[in-house]
């Protein structure tokens, strides 16, 4: 693309799209509410039947549309099939750009009932939000998507050129374990200027985000023996450690006593431009009083361009079925976060030296490698950023945040590889009290038209620029 401003779209075409997205808003939450209403779970635990369903229901709103080629498709990982995606496809007019509209149509198991003040896949507004699984991530992303398009065909009618392709994934929550390999058999049918992943967060509720930075991510499994077997803790405890406690002393290893993350050649750097006050982050992250915060540097810097390290599983007996044994072994899994310019495999080889090293009394440590995925940043300065920019602050009347965000959207790192010449957005519809993967999930849905006009201000931008 060239010749991008963002003044590109008249006061008068901004103020109908708006109207638009308003006039049709009503119908957008319904037709969300109709996903939620679908428990698609790509996990093998789950009901496939249940995931299909939810795939067939995305496919019939985009048809509703008015676009004709919608597909339901899938390829296999290791002779398994990977959860159903659709791709829906407008061609561009000649010399208009295309731009890929992505998000997912899976979720996240509901949990215990019990902890949900009404059903998970009830839908149920409150208060201005949408309650439900999938309502925030990523069903709402969904409805953005579909939203924004109608408006902007409504409003700009057949002077609409830009080429539209829809990618609504279906295995989001599960790992996107076939996610690269979709990519490389559909490279030609998802090819795009553009790549709009809605799929993330604003900075909270009134003010809007453009997510420019996320951490990449490496986890994996630390094993600690002692003993051959088990034996009783009052016959032989004392001169040797149980597995679990010497699992305990190595985990401690892990940071240094600010809480730093305590493993050598590791990128971090404090250089997050946007403040992020401690008061802010402690209400968000629902921090109990009185527990102090860990590691250095400002609140986004730890957040965004730091690593991070958790240990997220434990294979020790539950306090429910313990007995008075010595313990020979125990596991650990880890998680950590990635600081943007690190490389996953170099970050792996790091936390395996650093175990093996720091062996507590002589213990046998084994390491076995996760997942790993990689970190993302974007230029700002690109045309797309700039015009979504600009959006966001049209759609909330404000100036969008250029946030980083902690977590780690993995495939990102496979969008960029296969397609290195796209510009990539990475954009949401999340605020801090969504409570994605959670009980009581939400979107807010004020927020919501917001994020629905927005997209709409950046299609109807794109369409003002060529090829």
């Amino acid at each position: 693309m060239n010749n991008l401003t963002t003044d590109a779209l008249p006061a008068a075409t901004v103020t109908a799209l708006r109207a638009s997205v308003e006039s049709s808003f009503g119908q957008t939450i319904t037709d969300l509410k109709s996903l939620v209403a679908i428990p698609g779970i790509a996990w093998e635990a789950f009901d496939s039947a249940e995931l299909d369903r939810s795939a067939e229901a995305v496919a019939a709103l985009i048809r509703s549309t008015g676009i004709d080629d919608v597909r339901i498709l899938s390829v296999d990982n290791d002779g398994m099939p990977g959860g159903p995606a659709v791709v829906a496809r407008r061609p561009a007019a000649a010399g208009k750009p295309t731009i890929l509209l992505y998000a997912h149509h899976d979720v996240q198991p509901p949990g215990a009932r019990e902890l949900w003040q009404s059903g998970p896949f009830d839908a149920e507004e409150r208060n201005g939000r949408l309650y439900g699984r999938g309502a925030a991530d990523d069903k709402a992303g969904i409805l953005a998507h579909i939203g924004a398009f109608r408006a902007v065909q409504e409003v700009l009618g057949d002077e609409f050129g830009v080429g539209v392709t829809l990618f609504i994934e279906g295995e989001e929550e599960a790992g996107s374990p076939t996610f690269r390999r979709f990519l490389e058999t559909h490279r030609d049918l998802l090819e795009s200027d553009v790549i709009v992943v809605a799929d993330s967060s604003n900075w909270k509720v009134g003010v809007p985000a453009l997510t420019t930075s996320l951490r990449g991510l490496v986890d994996g499994t630390i094993e600690v023996r002692v003993l051959e077997h088990a034996v009783h803790s009052g016959m032989f405890g004392g001169p040797v450690l149980d597995a679990p406690t010497l699992l305990a002393r190595l985990i401690a290893t892990l940071h240094d006593d600010d809480g730093n993350v305590a493993i050598e050649g590791l990128i971090e750097e404090d250089t997050a431009e946007v403040e992020y006050p401690e008061a802010d982050y402690r209400a968000d992250a629902s921090v109990l009083d009185g527990v102090q915060l860990a590691g250095t540097g400002s609140i986004a810097s730890r957040l965004w361009t730091k690593p991070a390290l958790s240990i997220i599983g434990m294979d020790i007996p539950s306090v429910a079925v313990s007995s008075n044994t010595l313990l020979p072994s125990a596991r650990a899994k880890f998680s950590m976060r990635l600081a943007p310019g690190q490389d996953p495999q170099a970050a792996m080889a790091a936390v395996e030296r650093h175990v093996l090293k720091n062996a507590p009394f002589g213990a046998r440590v084994s390491f076995t490698p996760g997942e790993s995925g990689n970190p993302f940043s974007t230029d700002t300065s690109e045309p797309a950023a700039q015009l979504a920019l600009w959006s966001l602050h049209q759609a909330w009347g404000t100036e969008a945040v250029e946030a980083g965000i902690g977590g780690s959207i993995p495939f990102i790192a496979d969008l960029t590889e296969v397609y290195p010449e796209a510009q990539i957005l990475v954009t949401g519809v999340e605020d801090p009290d969504s409570r994605a993967h959670s009980a009581n999930e939400s979107l807010h849905l004020e927020e919501f038209s917001r994020a629905v006009l927005a997209e709409a201000l950046l299609l109807a931008g794109l369409n003002t620029e060529t090829r």
